[in-house]
């Protein structure tokens, strides 16, 4: 059975190469290009991001491990695509005063959606694989696939995969979700892909995000819930939901973002009892383990690192809403709400 494996160079997506060799598989790996030289969009100043200029350290690396395990390899244009379904997004939801998740939106529209359909005008395979932390179960009584957390909760990355649908997750490998990031980084070494203690995964972008909006400083304020005004900014696009570090303003007790209003170049801020809510709401909903919601607790995490918290769920006509068991700080329009019954992913909305 062939299988298309997605490669970046790292230590992951290599070692995922080697695994997926000795199952049996015919494998070939495939690297999609994301930047393009008249792009109206700056370049990070960091060279290990995933949007960047140059690309020719990690491809040769690929190009040499490929070659020792014997698969192919090839190369995908997808700036076009990367620019019109993440960057543009990206841009437009943070001008928006929303916290966008570039890394949900490129899975879901590029790396599984686009990049595919380019390579099947290529590549004949079977299935696609990558070397993400999670796992894939089939229900055979609903009949639905299941993306579920990886084996190693601290590397896990179901959240970033929340949004790949029923028929994206019906032709996907990870087969480094039964590993820990220590087992895969021993083989990694034992085979001689990468030095000891070469550096993690690419970021997005390795530089401020702002830069990518293209927008002039605009001075602000930052105001209190009752329109206090604590402070001034650089322009409300230099700030997040949540944020409570680099805020530039002097308070008796620490203070987190708790609002933008971009029409009035305004940030919001409260206490730490004052930033919390005890509800959200969520659109443009994703369902995965179920079609639907129990009269039960899940658990609900409302970005990548959140340890999650119980909550019931109801379906709405827009999507979802969420009722959690205690107040939560840092809900932030534009991010993911992710639904999960123990370890299976059942649904992700964009919180609203």
């Amino acid at each position: 059975m062939k299988v298309l494996l997605g490669m970046s160079g790292g230590i992951d997506s290599s070692v995922a190469a080697y695994l997926l060799k000795q199952s049996g598989y015919d494998v070939e790996g495939v690297t999609m290009l994301i930047w393009r030289p008249d792009s109206p969009y700056p370049a990070p100043v960091s060279s290990t991001s995933c949007y960047c200029p140059d690309k020719s350290e990690d491809l040769e690396r690929i190009g040499r491990i490929c070659s020792e395990l014997g698969i192919s390899h090839t190369t995908i244009d997808c700036s076009f695509v990367f620019e019109r379904e993440v960057l543009s997004n990206f841009r437009s939801e943070y001008i928006s005063g929303h916290t966008p998740n570039p890394c949900i939106w490129c899975n879901s529209r590029v790396k599984f959606g686009a990049m595919l359909d380019y390579a099947r005008d290529m590549i004949p395979f079977d299935l696609f694989a990558t070397g993400h932390y999670a796992r894939i179960t089939h229900d055979e009584e609903s009949g639905r696939f299941v993306l579920r957390r990886a084996r190693d909760r601290a590397k896990d990355q179901s959240y970033f995969l929340s949004r790949l649908s029923q028929e994206q997750l019906s032709h996907t490998l990870f087969p480094l979700g039964d590993y820990t990031k220590a087992e895969i980084r021993a083989l990694d070494e034992s085979l001689g892909f990468h030095e000891k203690g070469s550096p993690e995964s690419q970021d997005f972008y390795g530089s401020d995000y702002s830069d990518l909006l293209m927008l002039s400083d605009k001075d602000g304020e930052i105001v209190l819930p009752d329109d206090t005004v604590l402070g001034h900014h650089r322009g409300y696009w230099h700030y997040t939901i949540g944020q409570r570090k680099g805020l530039g303003v002097a308070y008796h007790e620490p203070l987190y973002v708790t609002s933008i209003i971009p029409e009035e170049n305004k940030v919001v801020v409260a206490t730490a009892e004052g930033s919390a809510s005890s509800a959200l709401s969520a659109y443009d909903v994703v369902y995965g383990a179920s079609d639907h919601f129990d009269d039960r607790e899940y658990t609900v995490c409302i970005r990548s690192m959140d340890k999650g918290t119980p909550a019931h769920v109801e379906a709405t006509d827009e999507g979802f809403s969420v009722h959690f068991s205690r107040p939560v700080r840092g809900i932030a329009p534009g991010q993911s709400a992710v639904v999960y019954d123990g370890d299976a992913v059942v649904a992700s909305g964009f919180i609203s």
